[in-house]
């Protein structure tokens, strides 16, 4: 049987997760609870599709030896943020109106330093190259930096320049998710044009 290349749809799946997370952020920006519970069954569904995702392409994908970084740049990354939004998810689902997130944006955000790390391997060890050098680093820089910021979740909208951290917090996040959606997108275009 033929290897085929998923790539594409789990791009598309973490552009889903990003979303997610933006609207957390618009939504509770602007006080509505009933919206957070609403993002509670998408992001769990999510959360598995990432977290399957990534351990097949950490665990099984058969990479090429020239490419085998991208188990570790791309899949482990892509593992830990569907469990990760799994476990936000159940925590907002307890009371979406004051959710205690604990620690789990701590371990957000020491995601977010892995990838920028993943980033900044992205250059130096010349991994990607022209236009997927740019996208690349669109998507890693964006979403590492989304994901340092999680920790914004302890300050409340509500107090003092809040809402315009969680309104930052969206631009960033739905940034990164365009930069994942465009990826995916090449991707599956790519794919189409030679398949197995």
């Amino acid at each position: 049987m033929p290897f085929v290349d998923p790539l594409a749809v789990m791009l598309i799946g973490l552009s889903f997760g990003t979303t997610i997370g933006a609207f957390y952020f618009l939504f509770a920006a602007r006080g509505m609870s009933e919206q957070v519970r609403a993002l509670v069954v998408p992001a769990i569904g999510v959360g598995l599709f990432d977290f399957m995702s990534g351990f097949y392409m950490s665990m099984f994908w058969p990479f090429p030896s020239y490419v085998a970084a991208y188990n570790m740049l791309f899949g482990d990354p892509l593992l830990l943020f569907g469990l990760l939004l799994i476990i936000l998810a159940v925590m907002a689902y307890k009371d979406p109106k004051n959710i205690h997130f604990g620690i789990a944006p701590i371990l957000v955000m020491m995601l977010g330093i892995y990838v920028l790390v993943g980033a900044y391997s992205i250059v130096q060890l010349k991994l990607e190259t022209g236009q997927d050098l740019i996208t690349a680093m669109g998507l890693y820089l964006f979403d590492g930096i989304g994901a340092i910021l999680a920790p914004l979740v302890y300050i409340k909208p509500d107090k003092a320049g809040g809402k315009y951290l969680y309104y930052l917090e969206f631009v960033i996040l739905g940034i990164g998710t365009i930069f994942s959606l465009v990826i995916g997108y090449m991707a599956l275009n790519g794919h189409l044009a030679s398949p197995p």
